[in-house]
């Protein structure tokens, strides 16, 4: 299946409300009206854009039909592809390695968004690459998350570091960078504690993992990836508006894009915290990763 394919599977849920949606509102041959950008807007909004979003697009159709762009409602939906596609430019999406020694990718998100799972995906993708991976469990908190990630290390072929549940996460970071180093790994994935902004004693061991990995590699953490749950639409918005509050947020890695009508949230994200969506998560096996490809989303997104 090409990657259209699978975006579009994936888009599935999303892509029928909006095309849908859209059919209802765009007729062949008739003019744009104000009544027809209204319309418009009920249709996004339930694509869950998010009301700050949708606006944003509404103005941009708006500005093109004021501009002579664009006359007739049914040239409204490619207009919009072309926009949205345009978002995010590919220095953004392209994970920042660094010049020598191990990438250190920390990864953190709330329990329940599919965090551990997305760490073995992201294992699996870059060993498909041709890189040497390396697993840092340093999720010692959750019962059970550290044997979670080991399961899956082996599934997906790649080495793991970890202690007993528990255990001193910023230990286990240390072991982790040293071992990272030690067998020319090309990437570390460190899986943090599933965490809540409220939760100042896991912010305070993100920082404290932030530290070790500073100290032990320079310029690490090159990544700091934030998952999100996409079945939770404009939740997920303001969870990565929280996050980057207390973290560096580098990129977004959006999971169970597969199970949500709600794919507008990638656009909000983008819009309103100028944070890239770096991954997607298409399914359940470990194989289900893509990197985000903005024009394919788009196609995928409003296709019929």
């Amino acid at each position: 299946m090409g990657l259209f394919d699978r975006f579009k599977k994936g888009l599935g849920r999303t892509r029928e409300k909006l095309a849908t949606g859209l059919r209802s509102v765009l007729r062949i041959g008739q003019r744009i009206d104000e009544e027809t950008l209204h319309k418009l807007e009920d249709v996004m909004l339930a694509a869950d854009f998010g009301p700050t979003t949708t606006q944003k697009l509404i103005d941009v159709v708006r500005t093109g039909w004021k501009a002579g762009e664009i006359a007739e409602e049914q040239q409204v939906t490619e207009y919009l592809r072309r926009h949205v596609s345009s978002l995010w430019p590919e220095s953004d999406r392209s994970i920042r390695f660094a010049e020598s020694g191990p990438t250190v990718i920390l990864v953190t998100g709330i329990n329940g968004s599919g965090k551990t799972t997305s760490v073995a995906k992201l294992g699996y993708y870059f060993t498909q690459t041709g890189k040497r991976v390396i697993l840092g469990a340093c999720d010692t908190f959750r019962a059970a998350a550290v044997e979670q990630l080991s399961i899956w290390s082996q599934r997906v072929g790649v080495q793991i570091v970890k202690h007993d549940q528990g255990a001193d996460p910023g230990a286990v970071a240390y072991d982790a960078c040293e071992a990272a180093v030690a067998r020319n790994a090309d990437v570390l994935l460190i899986d943090t504690a599933g965490r809540l902004h409220t939760q100042e004693h896991l912010m305070r061991e993100l920082g404290k993992i932030q530290k070790v990995v500073e100290r032990k590699i320079p310029g690490a953490p090159h990544e700091v990836l934030l998952v999100l749950d996409a079945t939770v639409g404009q939740n997920a918005l303001n969870q990565a508006r929280q996050f980057s509050q207390h973290v560096s947020v580098t990129g977004i890695f959006l999971a169970k894009l597969d199970g949500s009508a709600k794919g507008g949230v990638v656009v909000g994200i983008r819009d309103q915290l100028n944070v890239p969506v770096k991954f997607v998560g298409l399914g359940e096996t470990p194989a289900d990763i893509e990197p985000f490809d903005p024009v394919v989303f788009a196609e995928a997104m409003f296709a019929e």
